[in-house]
């Protein structure tokens, strides 16, 4: 078969179908246009792509083997490594890890590797494969606090090793940001539910309902429970806001509230789910990043919505958000207001949002963070007509569990503080990794978090029985 210079196309909803239900817009590849895919592959004898793995994923011997269809001996072999390759290969920001690195990036296209790595994931679903599991020899107890990326890898890492392993989560559904954040659209739960019923298969105990801080303690999990050692990847779900007039009028909402009751609690769904959201006819979303496309993108989609618009203050070039999201949501109308900053939003007289008065901006030096700093334009500003506005700008922290953890140090944004590589914190047998060290940042990286976190974990407790059986 020749190399193709461009990747093979993955098929997709149409735009104009989408905009009206939450169905997953990419269809994914059917087995000869992964076959086709996988054939584009140089076959490095170094592989670059893989020095842009978080979790060290074989790339190159997954693609040979997807090439020789060989589908479950692929699959199998991601998931020596990867715990959600399934999640991994739709939402993971490939083009700034694996194929970052591609060779043939270099003249052409990247290797599709997200791709392809959600071909072999939805081929084990679809033939319903299992790991032939087998736990190690290790022994001990290990109390994993949040069931997202970080917390899930951490927990599927330690149970492989041997150890007892008791996820506990604080809503009533397992997953984190993969079930409450992200759309459905985007990431369906059933492949949420279905990566996690693995863990559930290998002996990982998962408790819902279970707010570690409030309920119990992290000096209770390590005094009178019993465990060896606990892991936080408890994520940062504290929503960030502007600060500006009117954040407190009706029909203001963090963009983790609006998704939380659009995905989790299928607000889309209302009245046949139990939990209503009530955007009105013009939303408003406020941020550049994937969860911002996300707000807008679920905006579009909601009954009685006219129309979607993305506000944000430096140009396309700077947006954080995946290409891919920003495309999509263009192909469905988004309306983008870029260069664009709120100053107030206006109050209707009767407690709700009658408007979003802002302000153009231009850009000048780069800040801190590589991007051309926003500066406002005297005597610029205008009027947004919207009467919904969602804020989509980053999150921190919840303070919950540091407030209750005697010692647990954190730093000025609410972070915990763990050593890089292994997630240890200034607390003795309590690791970190995650958005709730980091900040919120990509699902792979939260996961190469927990698999570090792991290794690190299981060398303290074995370090500790050999201490105590001196």
């Amino acid at each position: 078969m020749p190399v193709r210079g461009t990747r093979v196309p993955m098929p997709e909803q149409d735009p104009a179908e989408r905009i009206h239900n939450f169905d997953e817009v990419p269809f994914g590849y059917s087995p000869e246009q992964a076959v086709e895919e996988a054939s584009r592959c140089l076959s490095c004898k170094k592989p670059a792509c893989e020095s842009g793995c978080p979790v060290e994923v074989r790339i190159r011997d997954m693609i040979g083997l997807i090439r020789e269809r060989r589908f479950a001996d692929a699959y199998f072999l991601v998931k020596e490594t990867n715990s959600l390759p399934a999640i991994c290969g739709r939402v993971c920001p490939q083009e700034e890890q694996c194929e970052k690195y591609c060779i043939m990036g270099k003249k052409h296209e990247p290797i599709a590797i997200g791709r392809l790595e959600r071909f072999v994931a939805d081929f084990a679903l679809r033939e319903g494969l299992r790991e032939d599991f087998t736990p190690g020899d290790r022994q001990g107890w290990v109390a994993v606090v949040g069931s997202g990326p970080a917390g899930l890898t951490a927990a599927g890492d330690l149970r492989r090793l041997g150890y007892e392993v008791t996820v506990f989560e604080a809503l009533h559904a397992p997953g984190g940001v993969l079930i409450y954040g992200i759309p459905e659209f985007r990431l369906p739960k059933r492949v949420v539910a279905a990566e996690i019923e693995t863990l559930r298969d290998m002996g990982v105990e998962i408790r819902t309902n279970v707010v570690v801080g409030k309920t119990v303690t992290v000096d209770e999990l390590l005094g009178d429970l019993g465990y060896d050692a606990v892991f936080l990847g408890t994520g940062a779900g504290l929503p960030n806001f502007l600060g500006i007039p009117g954040e407190n009028l009706n029909g203001v909402y963090s963009a983790n509230e609006f998704l939380t009751r659009v995905n989790l609690m299928r607000a889309y769904l209302f009245p046949e789910w139990d939990t209503p959201i009530k955007p009105r006819r013009r939303v408003a979303v406020l941020g550049g990043g994937n969860v911002a496309m996300d707000a807008a993108r679920c905006a579009r989609r909601l009954r009685g919505v006219e129309s979607s618009t993305i506000v944000y203050r430096r140009s396309r070039k700077e947006m954080p958000a995946r290409v891919e999201e920003i495309h999509h949501a263009e192909e469905e109308g988004i309306r983008f207001e870029l260069l664009t900053n709120p100053v107030r939003i206006l109050d209707d007289g009767q407690g709700w949002v009658a408007g979003m008065e802002c302000i153009r901006m231009e850009l000048g030096e780069p800040d801190a963070s590589g991007r051309r700093r926003p500066i406002p334009i005297p005597g610029s500003e205008f009027v947004i007509e919207c009467d919904t506005v969602v804020v989509a700008i980053g999150t921190t922290p919840n303070p919950l569990i540091a407030q209750t953890t005697p010692g647990l140090e954190v730093n000025r944004w609410g972070c915990v503080v763990a050593e890089p590589g292994t997630g240890q914190t200034s607390r003795e047998g309590v690791f970190a990794g995650g958005d709730v060290v980091t900040g919120a940042a990509t699902v792979i990286l939260a996961m190469g978090a927990g698999k570090q976190a792991a290794v690190a974990i299981d060398r303290y407790i074995q370090e500790k029985r050999k201490k105590g059986a001196r």
